[in-house]
């Protein structure tokens, strides 16, 4: 018998007959800084009154530096730039723009050192490192060029007894130009590698037994990813290494001119790209910027991940996995089994009975295990509908105090517009019920914080319906719109997803782009971003 109270699942779209068709409001939620004050705004926040002060938090930063010698010297010129003011961006054709903020220095931001020299540095070889980006062989090429920065990150922390809290990792832009997926090297550019096996030999090998020792060595390149990032997150994890990627472009757009003496690339403000990567170098090294204020206790948010894994498994398997987050913004991915997850017809995930309910018990120990107790709301968030398998198997591992809901959440791009009079579009927050269970809710738009609206395009909604389980859907809503605000890999006033949907498909890709060990650990979303 279930332990929760369940509905028969709704269609994911009510009939126009069943729409209430009256347009509703959801506030702006608030976030909590330190000394207790609250602000719309995480800059807002951070400016006035500083970050979150919890045990753990970092009083001076502990950061490494991995890079070329010329990216080294780039990243030493934008640390020292990161520890002063740097004015706000002022726009030509708006030049009191509310969205721009001055970044008054990083210790004034965070009330935490900056020391300009990291703790450690390591640099690398700029030729071997164009050299093996370019082997023609791209799976070979991206695997020997993570090799480098592995080999290099993992002997620094077997070596020192104390290793940084956070690395960045300085790309050159030759590696992150041919470190994409899909990415081709002119033949004038190719360089030659040693693996000789074809991707499709590397295929057949998995079900009959190689003419040569050496092809099974060679067919391991092609057990990886060919995307660099996530190649290196991913390889990475079993480590515990914690690291912040960046663009030699990104921090010395200068350096990099085209023909016409114009930036090779657009890049944001300077101010704007010191917010960005300065919020999320606090967070890795372990302190909590900001939090939800005003949250319920002993809730609990669940997204859950999908993602196909490599050209070894057959077209249904995947790998599974959930993103807890709690009401402090800081969240732990928990990976579950592979399976045959996927149904090709409908290009939809749906885990069994059994997967669904190891997958919850996994969630419900931990959280148990930070707090003593089980949560009294547990939230699930997919894109995709439950099916009624999937809640049979939440439902049973879930203990009666806990309050079980499952919450489609997915864009919605072409279902419907909504226009208002004025020059802004319609206002974030507005939505639209289309039953007692089900709402058209728009997570962008324009925000008068900010005066104005950020979008390029008349902004579209998501689509939210509570699915299984009972909730009043102006709190599932506001749930929602308080999940687009604790992105701590970007300080922006909100995102267009919530936190648990946002990083479903980044987290995806990590898990899948190398092969992990059985049992890997649970690890903080820090690893992942």
């Amino acid at each position: 018998m279930m332990k929760n109270k369940t509905r028969k699942a709704r269609a994911e779209r009510p009939k126009p007959s069943a729409w209430t068709r009256r347009l509703d409001f959801v506030p702006e939620p608030l976030l909590e800084f330190a000394h207790g004050q609250c602000a719309e705004h995480p800059r807002d926040g951070l400016y006035l009154y500083g970050p979150l002060k919890e045990p753990g938090s970092p009083t001076s930063m502990d950061y490494g530096v991995i890079g070329t010698s010329a990216g080294l010297e780039r990243f030493s010129r934008w640390a020292k730039r990161v520890s002063l003011a740097i004015p706000r961006y002022t726009p030509r054709l708006n030049p009191d723009a509310l969205h721009h903020i001055t970044f008054p220095g990083f210790e004034a931001a965070f009330d935490t050192a900056w020391p300009i020299h990291p703790a450690a540095q390591i640099q690398l070889d700029e030729a071997y490192l164009d050299a093996t980006i370019h082997i023609r062989n791209r799976a070979e090429g991206i695997k020997r060029t993570v090799d480098l920065f592995v080999t290099k990150l993992v002997a620094h922390a077997d070596r020192e007894e104390s290793a940084p809290k956070l690395w960045f990792v300085v790309v050159p832009e030759f590696v992150y130009r041919l470190g994409r997926p899909n990415q081709t090297v002119p033949k004038a550019e190719q360089t030659s590698g040693s693996v000789t096996l074809t991707r499709k030999r590397a295929l057949r090998l998995q079900t009959e037994p190689p003419l040569f020792p050496e092809e099974s060595e060679e067919a391991e390149v092609y057990h990886y990813g060919q995307d660099f990032r996530r190649q290196l997150k991913a390889r990475l994890l079993e480590h515990r290494i914690v690291t912040q990627l960046i663009r030699e472009t990104t921090i010395a757009p200068d350096d990099f001119k085209n023909d016409r003496g114009f930036p090779l690339r657009p890049v944001e403000d300077p101010a704007t790209i010191a917010w960005k990567l300065c919020t999320t170098a606090y967070y890795k090294a372990g302190g909590q910027p900001w939090r939800l204020a005003n949250v319920r206790p002993g809730v609990c948010y669940v997204g859950l991940v999908f993602k196909q894994t490599d050209a070894f498994a057959n077209d249904t398997n995947a790998c599974c996995a959930a993103q807890m987050f709690l009401a402090s913004g800081d969240g732990v991915v928990f990976r579950g089994a592979l399976g045959p997850w996927r149904t090709p017809s409908r290009k939809e995930f749906h885990l069994t009975r059994s997967a669904a309910k190891d997958l919850i018990t996994m969630v419900l120990s931990e959280y148990e295990e930070k707090h003593g107790a089980p949560p009294k709301e547990l939230f699930l968030h997919g894109r995709s509908r439950f099916s009624k398998e999937e809640w049979e198997g939440f439902s049973e591992a879930a203990p009666p105090e806990t309050k079980l809901v499952c919450v489609q959440i997915r864009p919605s791009k072409n279902e419907i517009k909504l226009f208002r009079w004025g020059n802004y579009p319609v206002i974030r927050g507005t939505s639209l019920p289309l039953s007692e269970h089900a709402a058209f809710l728009w997570t962008s738009g324009y925000v008068p914080r900010l005066d104005t609206y950020l979008g390029p395009e008349t902004p579209n909604p998501v689509f939210v319906d509570v699915h299984w389980g009972e909730c009043e859907l102006q709190t599932v809503l506001s749930d929602v719109m308080s999940l687009t605000k604790i992105n701590f890999n970007s300080c922006l006033f909100n995102d267009g997803l919530p936190v648990t949907i946002r990083f479903a498909n980044a987290v995806g890709d990590i898990l899948v782009a190398a092969p992990q060990k059985d049992g890997s650990p649970k690890l903080p979303f820090k690893f992942y971003i």
